[in-house]
């Protein structure tokens, strides 16, 4: 789980902060303060235990943009996504000299909200797995919107890059309701066992939900489904 501390002294923009990042899987708020001086004293008590801050620009009498050398100098893994109504050169110039993840301009979308902690959650996943790192995984890590390096490299033993597209594209004309590996085997015409091992596959990179239907005998049914929160992913992996 990525503990999350907002950072805005609207409590109205932090409730929604709050609420919004409920909705993205894998997150949870750690805590939630409204003046600077209570950032950095979180920050410098218990920096180890928060992953990533959204922070605002504007606060009363203080620029939030001063969090950032705390963070840099007490607590280096935390990252920072700026949520402010600051546009202008300067403060936007600054915050990514200080290396944030991203910068939301408000007012915005929850799917920029959404977009902006997926592509986080991607990259922090992709650091969390690997030992070493090819060129393509460091473009990952540093270009915004590459496609996910973790899902480029390698298949599993077994599986084909020609019928994983055949499996996805069917998947993406599927995916409102959900499906078994028998509906996907007689739809796209390979055996159930090939079918099964690509679903599997697709459920362990967590773009596929599973659900598991026990019926009165034999054994369950285990069916699938394009997991909602991943619909941006999921095309720019089969794209």
């Amino acid at each position: 789980m990525i503990n999350v501390l907002i950072v805005d002294d609207d409590a109205m923009v932090a409730e929604l902060n709050r609420c919004y990042l409920a909705q993205v899987p894998g997150f949870s708020c750690y805590a939630a303060v409204s003046t600077l001086q209570q950032a950095r004293n979180i920050v410098m008590q218990h920096g180890a235990e928060i992953d990533l801050v959204l922070l605002d620009v504007f606060m009363q009498q203080d620029n939030g943009l001063g969090l950032l050398p705390v963070l840099h100098e007490c607590s280096e893994h935390t990252d920072v996504i700026m949520i402010s109504s600051a546009s202008d050169v300067n403060n936007i110039k600054k915050a990514l000299q200080y290396g944030v993840v991203d910068y939301l301009i408000k007012p915005f979308q929850f799917s920029r909200f959404e977009e902006a902690l997926s592509a986080y959650r991607q990259k922090k996943d992709l650091l969390n797995k690997l030992d070493d790192y090819e060129q393509s995984d460091v473009d990952m890590l540093i270009r915004r919107g590459a496609q996910p390096v973790v899902e480029t490299k390698k298949l599993p033993k077994g599986l084909t890059v020609q019928t994983l597209k055949m499996v996805c594209e069917w998947i993406s004309r599927n995916q409102q309701s959900e499906f078994s590996t028998d509906n996907l085997a007689n739809a796209i015409g390979i055996s159930r066992v090939s079918c099964r091992k690509y679903l599997i596959y697709l459920a362990g990179i967590e773009i596929l939900s599973t659900n598991i239907l026990y019926g009165a005998t034999g054994r369950p049914v285990y069916l699938y489904q394009l997991r909602p929160d991943q619909h941006m992913r999921f095309q720019k992996y089969c794209g």
